[in-house]
Parts: structure tokens; sequence; C-alpha cells
């Protein structure tokens, strides 16, 4: 799906925060993301495969409270489902995460991964230990950075989540 109009003018109004601009820049290879890194960083960025969206199989596109509705459609929030639960013809978290793992063994430098909230969810339980079961420690907000130290194969989480700031 492409950024909505609205989405699309607020992006172009924000750009990375101070200490962040020579990054390097990757991206999710989905439109949405790689047009969100060209509009906040004024780059292109190197599109990735590992960071594409989780496969929401029969729940793609739809709004949960529609889903909760329907007693049949089987809906959780993600909150509620370990590393293993997988939605009608998706794909769990922990496969998110396996696919996550080696991309983030290789960054070796600063980088901003322009992503999709699925895989931040699962970056950030990698990095401060969540298993899916419950209020994740770390709740996801648009616009912000979410700072991580990766370290022989250890992620962690800094604390630091600035926030992009007006041109």
């Amino acid at each position: 799906m492409p950024l909505e109009p609205q989405a699309r003018e607020d992006l172009a109004a924000l750009t990375l925060p101070e200490g962040w601009e020579t990054a390097a820049v990757v991206a999710s290879p989905l439109a949405r993301a790689v047009e969100t890194a060209k509009l906040v960083t004024g780059r292109s960025p190197r599109e990735e495969p590992a960071l594409i969206e989780m496969n929401w199989g029969a729940w793609e596109g739809q709004r949960g409270q529609d889903l909760r509705a329907d007693a049949e459609s089987g809906y959780r929030d993600i909150e509620h489902w370990g590393w293993d639960f997988t939605p009608p013809g998706g794909e769990p978290p922990a496969t998110l995460r396996d696919r996550l793992t080696p991309w983030l063994a290789a960054v070796t430098q600063d980088t901003v991964a322009i992503c999709h909230i699925g895989v931040m969810r699962v970056i950030l339980a990698m990095a401060t230990g969540h298993d899916f079961t419950g209020t994740p420690p770390v709740p996801v907000k648009r616009n912000r950075l979410f700072v991580l130290t990766l370290d022989a194969g250890t992620i962690r989480w800094t604390g630091d989540t600035p926030r992009l700031r007006p041109r």
C-alpha cells in the first residue's frame, strides 16, 4: 500500500535527529518504507529483504478491532502471541526473528533502518528479552528512532528513542 497523501506531507516535514544524518540508510523493499526513507533522509536507501514486514496472512490489511469482532477470525493481539503463534496463512514472530538475525549480525556501522511495525516489535523484543506474552517493555511509536547496540551477536536497546525533528 502506498503512503497516504497526509503521511507523505508529514514525513517530508521531518528529518533524522541530530547526529544521525550520516548513518547508513536501509529500508524494507516495500514501497512505503522506501518512500519514507527518501522523504526523511533525502537519500535512496539500500533495500534490505530481511526488513520486509511480517506476513499477517488472512489478517493482512485488516484492523484489529474488526478482527476482534469476528469470533471466527482467530484473532488475538500480537502481545498475546508468544514467539510461535501464527495468524491464518501468515508467519509467527519467530520466523521473522530468524530472518532478521543474520542481517543484524552483519550490521557494522551506524545504520538507520526504515521498516514496519511488526519488524520493529520483533527487533525490540530481541533487544529486551520480551517473549510476546503481555505488554511489551518498549511501546512502538511513530516518528522515532529506537537506538540499539549490536555487539558479538547480542542486541540491546539503549533506552534512547529520539524523535525525528522538523526540517
